[in-house]
């Protein structure tokens, strides 16, 4: 539910705490493969309520910048361990909210495409090893200029989009397995409630009021996947 309502109402950037608390009980690349189609399933429940209302040119240059990264994203998880995994999502979990709090002077204007293109790259990466792709997205897209709205839709495509690219070589590395599928099935009703109540709260619930039960969700289970890993 809380992947359900972070994706479909608040732009996504919280969804992957979903995940993060999943690890905490569960192998890292269980955890991941079980969220996987249930992120999938609310990318394409809430592709219709923003139809068209993202900007075509930025989610364009997040999705060609993201599938390099989500390449590179293969080649780690092949080489790291369950303590890796957890260490790295464990990291990105306090960044997110170290990123999210530190403060900031002024508008920085609007990023480049090219700039975009390492965003997309960046975006990619984390969101294969860690479902965590909202920040890297977020820099660039925050600095367009876009209304909520608009911001709101174009994260809607282009994590429909890079998700789609992740499970390939999810299904090919067998992170996929008939346990987390089964799970998952289980889950989907629930992460369909939070998509409705995303969208509903999308206009209703003030974003901060949000964001700072994610920020102590986070710091909490962030704090948990570093002990776990280094101990």
């Amino acid at each position: 539910m809380f992947a359900g309502i972070s994706k479909a109402g608040f732009g996504s950037g919280a969804a992957f705490a979903s995940a993060a608390l999943l690890a905490v009980i569960l192998p890292p690349a269980q955890a991941l493969g079980l969220m996987l189609p249930l992120l999938m399933l609310i990318d394409l429940v809430t592709l219709r309520p923003y139809w068209r209302r993202w900007s075509v040119q930025d989610a364009w240059v997040l999705i060609l910048g993201g599938i390099p990264g989500v390449l590179a994203g293969v080649a780690l998880f092949r080489i790291a361990n369950d303590d890796a995994l957890r260490l790295f999502i464990g990291v990105i979990s306090l960044a997110f909210v170290i990123w999210q709090l530190w403060p900031r002077k002024g508008a920085r204007g609007a990023l480049p495409f090219q700039a975009g293109i390492v965003a997309g790259t960046v975006t990619g990466f984390t969101s294969f090893v860690s479902h965590a792709g909202g920040p890297p997205a977020a820099v660039y897209l925050l600095s367009r200029g876009l209304d909520k709205t608009t911001y709101q839709a174009t994260t809607v495509l282009v994590f429909w989009a890079i998700n789609f690219a992740k499970a390939i070589p999810y299904a090919f590395m067998g992170i996929f397995a008939y346990d987390t599928l089964q799970a998952g099935a289980l889950l989907a009703p629930f992460a369909l409630l939070g998509a409705y109540l995303g969208v509903k709260l999308h206009h209703a619930v003030p974003e901060k009021l949000f964001f700072a039960l994610t920020y102590v969700l986070l710091t909490a289970t962030g704090a948990k996947l570093i002990f776990d890993a280094l101990t």
